[in-house]
């Protein structure tokens, strides 16, 4: 089946590709562009398990499989015209299915046809200074990116893996002068990308400010995340469900020098607590709220134009039982994290990269084990990926 898709696929974008190209020649407007990447690694601990059932890895998104692993093939399809446009970011492999892990709803949680679905959008530029957009696009929160080819480490921040990945809704975007830009949204639960199930809505906003030496971006969204409790019969004793959820996001980045690059992310995360079904009525659930912040710098420079090196530090911190497994808790649900993470980028012709990278996780509380499958709050790992961008 999957062939079979892949074909129509080629085909159509083959046929459209041929269409349009007849309709260029004639009146030069629209163009259709194809884009994508392919990416593969080796991963290994150093000081911990690398098979079996004790693998030990950071519960950071994407990068954690051992030996020689699989990323993803990425194909992204645009269509740009004068005024309306649509793109179409397709996704395969282990990186793309963790990548849009809320998409197969339809399927029960079965990868269906919306498994390799990134992004699906379409947009209209009503003038120079607005642009409504409308579908499913990647986050705006954060300073990475799911494709590989748009971060300088391949492993990922914790702050970006349990941040948002994608939104589908409405937005428009502002133009508000050379360097100021403003976009508003309204949007489906934070990576509910097929449809809404729960009939909540989350609200985005984002400033922008950029200049020619780098921009800087402060990101919001607000809203319900898992809906309301409902007593139709169907609920279960003990089964709980948050409050809204308000994250506030900071990520700049600008040019020290000609070849030194510094970048910065900050996030705060809080939900409210919510309700709980007590077995025989809904009761509001009393307390305070629970989440995670962090802290992020992204140091980066240029040796020569084939080779660059990066160190990223990252402090993350999850309170109130905010988030489970991903880092050490102590009996208040409060832990944190420290990680250390310094990539190569070595430049092999004009479309592949080469990121050795060494990373060290030191947590506040024990969390991981050691070769002798005792627990410890150090993890140190090794990483070689080939990324292909066309």
């Amino acid at each position: 089946m999957k062939n079979i898709f892949l074909l129509i696929l080629c085909v159509a974008i083959s046929s459209t590709h041929v269409v349009l190209s007849q309709e260029a020649s004639e009146s030069d407007p629209p163009t259709l562009m194809l884009s994508g990447s392919v990416d593969a690694y080796f991963r290994s601990n150093l000081n911990a398990p690398n098979k079996g059932e004790n693998i030990m890895a950071p519960a950071s998104s994407f990068g954690n499989l051992p030996g020689f692993s699989l990323g993803m093939a990425n194909i992204i399809a645009t269509y740009e015209g004068e005024k309306i446009g649509a793109v179409v970011d397709l996704v395969f492999g282990p990186r793309g299915e963790d990548a849009v892990f809320g998409s197969p709803l339809y399927g029960g949680g079965v990868a269906g046809s919306s498994q390799i679905l990134n992004q699906l959008y379409v947009y209209w530029n009503v003038s120079d200074k607005v642009t409504f957009t409308m579908g499913n696009f990647n986050t705006f929160l954060g300073y990475e990116v799911i494709s590989p080819t748009g971060n300088f480490n391949y492993s990922t921040s914790y702050m970006f893996s349990y941040g948002p990945f994608s939104h589908t809704g409405l937005k428009v975007d502002f133009a508000l002068s050379d360097k100021f830009s403003l976009m508003t949204s309204v949007m489906n639960p934070t990576d509910m990308t097929e449809f809404n199930l729960n009939g909540t809505y989350t609200l985005g906003a984002q400033l922008g400010y950029s200049t020619d030496a780098g921009s800087t971006y402060l990101n919001l969204v607000y809203g319900d995340q898992d809906g309301k409790l409902v007593n139709d019969g169907s609920l279960i004793d003990g089964q709980s469900s948050g409050g809204n959820t308000f994250q506030i996001d900071l990520t700049t980045g600008f040019n020290l020098t000609e070849a030194l690059y510094l970048g910065v992310n900050t996030t705060y995360n809080s939900t409210a607590s919510g309700e709980l079904f007590s077995g025989s009525d809904i009761q509001e659930i009393g307390g305070d709220g629970y989440g995670f912040y962090g802290f992020a710098g992204y140091l980066q420079t240029t040796t020569s134009e084939k080779f660059g090196l990066g160190l990223r530090g990252e402090y993350f911190n999850v309170f109130n039982t905010g988030l489970e497994g991903v880092v050490g808790i102590d009996d208040s649900g409060d832990g944190s994290v420290f990680a250390v993470t310094l990539s190569g980028n070595a430049k092999v012709g004009k479309n592949l990269t080469l990121i050795p990278e060494l990373r060290l996780d030191t947590m506040k509380n024990e969390f991981f084990m050691n070769k002798d499958l005792a627990a410890t709050k150090n993890l140190s790992s090794v990483l070689l990926a080939a990324v292909f961008a066309f």
